[in-house]
């Protein structure tokens, strides 16, 4: 039997699975995609990230040759603020097809074994002592074929949309605020400035914009309109054009890669498991990415469920181990999750945005401390 099966290879799944193969547990990774894959991110990760990666023995790699990013623009109705990190604090524009890949390879280094193309079917469960506990999960390869894989502990960081919290009653999509996410890569994109992402917060809609170190621009719109989304390429264009701040910027820009679509976005969990499972990442609840910090809090919470994980296999005691991530979560980072609960209400909101637009006018000076915080770089 295994001792640990994790569901999900992006960064939350693989740094789950590095930490506890190098604590000595024989560790299987599964995902549904083969890699490297493309993924729908903003392709930032800010320095608090980065700084965590470092804490981990995760530097150099690709990190190395990425975009510096040095702060963020953030424009609103009538006001436009640049803030910056300060110093030597950075995080870098990457692209999650390179940044998964290279934490793919760095597990697997680590002597986890990989199998991609293998979709969750659900949890595998048995009752033991009247309690209903995950044992594994039912896996489904490209040839059709299911298997019963049982382990002593599983790990779902599967997504936001987790087969695997989804099969043992966890996790949802809030009824609002409910939006989509339309993204894709293009060049001749105008205006862009050194060192700086960019948020362009508007009433019903924002959009990330964001240059990588070979030429594309990671452009992203979030709505709560799905009209025209057959056509996600004219959806795109159609809110760009619609701003006067951006619609010059892409009167030559030219698409280079397929469109994504993404959502509803929100998934809500109201516990990080349940007895047998341990849930992280998206998985374990999914942060709006209009603050960027969703791949910090998604790792962050992946070391907690591996430490998790590692105090069962020691043990072999289940008994408060949901229970205790939880509380270790809610300290570590609650602060963060409800910042970012906060800013999902308010950007959802047309008259939030208008009245930060008119605060961030008057007081630009909070939004950039708000900036350097969501980025954890004060």
């Amino acid at each position: 039997m295994l001792d640990v099966l994790i569901a999900g290879a992006g960064p939350a799944g693989t740094i789950a699975a590095r930490e506890l193969a190098r604590a000595g547990a024989r560790v299987l990774l599964v995902d549904r995609e083969a890699f490297p894959r493309d993924k729908l991110c903003g392709d930032t990760v800010n320095p608090g990230a980065i700084r965590f990666l470092g804490t981990l023995g995760l530097a150099g790699g690709p990190l190395a040759t990425a975009r510096p990013l040095e702060g963020m623009r953030v424009t609103g109705p009538g006001a436009s603020v640049v803030a910056r990190y300060g110093g030597a604090v950075a995080g870098v524009s990457i692209s999650r097809r390179d940044l998964d890949a290279w934490l793919l390879d760095e597990a697997i280094a680590a002597g986890v074994k990989f199998q991609p193309e293998v979709t969750v079917q659900g949890a595998l469960t048995e009752d033991i002592d009247g309690e209903r506990r995950v044992r594994g999960l039912i896996l489904r390869n490209v040839a059709g074929t299911v298997t019963r894989v049982p382990a002593l502990v599983t790990i779902g960081a599967d997504g936001r949309r987790s087969a695997v919290a989804r099969s043992v009653g966890l996790g949802s999509h809030p009824s609002a605020p409910r939006r989509w996410a339309f993204g894709s890569y293009y060049t001749s994109v105008t205006g862009t400035l050194a060192g700086l992402g960019e948020m362009h917060v508007r009433p019903r809609w924002y959009c990330g914009i964001n240059p990588l170190a070979d030429g594309r621009v990671n452009v992203c719109v979030v709505t709560d309109r799905r009209e025209g989304a057959d056509d996600p390429h004219s959806l795109i264009l159609r809110y760009l054009r619609s701003d006067h701040e951006l619609a010059g910027r892409f009167a030559q820009a030219e698409r280079v890669a397929p469109v994504t679509v993404l959502g509803p976005l929100a998934f809500d969990v109201a516990t990080s498991g349940a007895p047998g499972l341990l849930l992280a990442g998206d998985a374990a609840g999914f942060v709006d990415p209009i603050t960027g910090d969703g791949l910090n809090l998604a790792m962050q919470g992946a070391v907690m469920a591996a430490e998790s994980a590692r105090d069962v296999l020691h043990s072999g005691d289940w008994n408060g181990v949901v229970a205790r991530l939880n509380a270790r979560r809610t300290a570590t980072l609650g602060t963060k999750s409800r910042f970012n609960r906060a800013m999902r209400v308010l950007t959802s909101s047309p008259t939030g945005v208008r009245l930060a637009g008119v605060g961030a006018r008057l007081a630009p000076g909070i939004l950039q401390r708000i900036i350097v915080q969501a980025g954890d770089a004060a």
